[in-house]
């Protein structure tokens, strides 16, 4: 087992929303992650997770990557852009360069480096024609970039599997506990690690939903989340104004007094 160390990077998808522990904070595929690679690697394993909802790459780049770099660890996932294609003011030339410049960094102080390839979330989500070319560039880069500078690549966009709409949670923009099972899964096959096949079960699809049903719930969705989700672009807030990581420094992990199991 090469991996003492591993940093998590990036924005709500690698904080683990919205995959709960009995407490109410989040888990998720990172997590997963990091408690089968400490199985594998023995006591002397730590982890950090740097991760903060809302995050765009500009600041996950400025404010994570730093820190990522001076704890030297053997691994880092870089996952970030993803909040930046939903943004009005979004610079596909400066993203692409940018990303290709981070992900030479962290490689230069020689870490393996994990990178994703984001499933298809927008055919859940409105605004499909404007921000679905968007993720095929940024997918097409991090694939370009991931073998440039031999990162290692998930690929969570060729799998279909993602198309069930019971792997996301009902904001329809994060990954349900079935969702992030099946990351950490894929992550863990990427590296070459086993894994409890359970992590990739996929629930059956549910059976087509009445029309006016559907609009009902698509009313109910655009209230409870579409609308604050506006409010907070047009008052220039972010969901992760008021939050810090959730492991901010690398320390042994699983902890001494894990969370009760789900």
């Amino acid at each position: 087992m090469r991996w003492r160390s591993y940093v998590a990077v990036g924005d709500s998808f690698t904080e683990g929303l919205d995959d709960a522990y009995p407490d109410g904070s989040f888990r998720g595929w990172a997590d997963l992650v990091a408690t089968r690679l400490a199985a594998e690697a023995g006591p002397h394993f730590s982890y950090a997770n740097l991760a903060i909802r809302g995050r765009t790459f500009p600041s996950v780049v400025a404010e994570q990557v730093p820190a990522a770099l001076a704890m030297k660890p053997d691994l880092i996932s870089f996952a970030a852009g993803g909040n930046d294609v939903l943004r009005r003011n979004f610079d596909p030339d400066t993203l692409v360069t940018r990303f290709d410049e981070v992900v030479g960094r962290l490689r230069s102080r020689g870490a393996d480096v994990l990178l994703f390839r984001f499933a298809d979330v927008m055919a859940r989500l409105p605004g499909q024609r404007l921000i679905a070319p968007r993720v095929a560039l940024l997918n097409r880069a991090v694939g370009e970039t991931a073998e440039r500078h031999g990162a290692i690549l998930v690929d969570l966009y060729a799998d279909d599997t993602y198309l069930n709409p019971l792997l996301w949670s009902t904001d329809r923009l994060h990954l349900s506990p079935a969702g992030h099972r099946r990351v950490a899964g894929q992550v863990l096959a990427a590296l070459g690690v086993g894994c409890d096949e359970e992590w990739l079960l996929v629930p059956p699809n549910p059976e087509p939903t009445p029309w006016l049903s559907a609009r009902t719930a698509d009313l109910r969705w655009a209230g409870r989340h579409l609308a604050p989700w506006i409010k907070r672009r047009l008052t220039g807030r972010s969901s992760g104004d008021t939050r810090t990581a959730k492991r901010p420094t690398l320390t042994p992990f699983p902890p001494s007094t894990p969370a009760p199991p789900r």
